[in-house]
């Protein structure tokens, strides 16, 4: 599957601040992951969440604002068909998977356009699915065509690198952040808000909430955590609010130029929180 920018510049660096360690490319994925595999065979991160194109925009509508819109995301989100979705899907993921550290782990979000071509994918190159995430909307967008039921989850599928991989799972602080029971595999979050979306618009934009909980339930502080399809980079706003150091790449230059001002957003409320003082003394 080919993916087109009019002002693709090969892994061009749009976005670094090495205090922090962050770093935003404009890059096809398949292009940069090839490269990193390349300087690094043995693997480099920690983490890696990826929210891959959904393939949904085939001329259907939904509501937005209110208002019925036809789904068109762009051109990046269009289905080549079942198979070759799932070509592209293995393609990616195997990358993905070599890019891990021995004990790395994998997080994939979907709806059922593409989430299950992402799980079979995953048994085929040989990553252990440790659990299945269903993210609950407490309020989605109504169907208006009033002929099934109104799509109210996502899926989110966590892997690790292979069955031998003693992947990371921080059961205490998931506990912790559940009023000391153990933590279901059922998340209720709203969307994202108006103020996450105050820089900008993506389209399919995560929750940083939902982030968080990913990033602190798989990683420790200092981890390297990547994003292949960075969109407006939240996973790298997530990654900077909790002392993780980020990659993401990403195409389109509308969304790196979201993701630059967002990515300097999250720096600066770091930085002029009580705790970060703290530190630099």
């Amino acid at each position: 599957m080919n993916v087109k920018s009019s002002e693709y510049s090969p892994n061009k660096c749009v976005f670094r601040n090495d205090e922090f360690g962050v770093w935003l490319y404009q890059a096809n994925c398949i292009e940069f992951m090839d490269m990193l595999i390349s300087k690094y065979p043995d693997g480099r991160f920690d983490m890696i969440f990826a929210d891959p194109p959904y393939f949904l925009s085939n001329g259907g509508i939904t509501c937005h604002a209110g208002k019925m819109v036809k789904v068109d995301k762009g051109q990046w989100d269009k289905s080549n068909g079942p198979e070759m979705n799932h070509e592209f899907n293995t393609a990616w993921l195997s990358r993905c998977q070599k890019l891990l550290t021995p004990n790395g782990t994998l997080w994939v979000s979907g709806t059922h356009h593409v989430i299950h071509s992402v799980g079979y994918a995953m048994q085929q190159i040989g990553m252990k699915i440790l659990n299945d995430i269903t993210w609950e909307k407490p309020n989605p967008p109504p169907n208006l065509s009033c002929r099934y039921f109104t799509h109210s989850t996502e899926t989110i599928i966590w892997a690790a690198k292979n069955e031998k991989s003693k992947h990371c799972f921080n059961y205490d602080k998931m506990r912790e952040m559940n009023s000391g029971k153990q933590m279901k595999s059922v998340w209720t979050m709203t969307a994202p808000n108006g103020d996450e979306k105050g820089l900008g618009k993506h389209p399919t934009q995560k929750p940083v909430q939902l982030l968080e909980r990913i990033i602190l339930a798989s990683t420790t502080e200092g981890n390297l955590v990547f994003d292949p399809f960075s969109g407006s980079s939240t996973t790298g706003v997530a990654a900077v609010k909790l002392r993780r150091k980020f990659v993401g790449c990403e195409l389109e230059a509308e969304f790196l130029a979201l993701s630059s001002k967002r990515l300097k957003m999250a720096i600066k409320e770091r930085t002029s929180s009580p705790d970060f003082v703290e530190v630099s003394r």
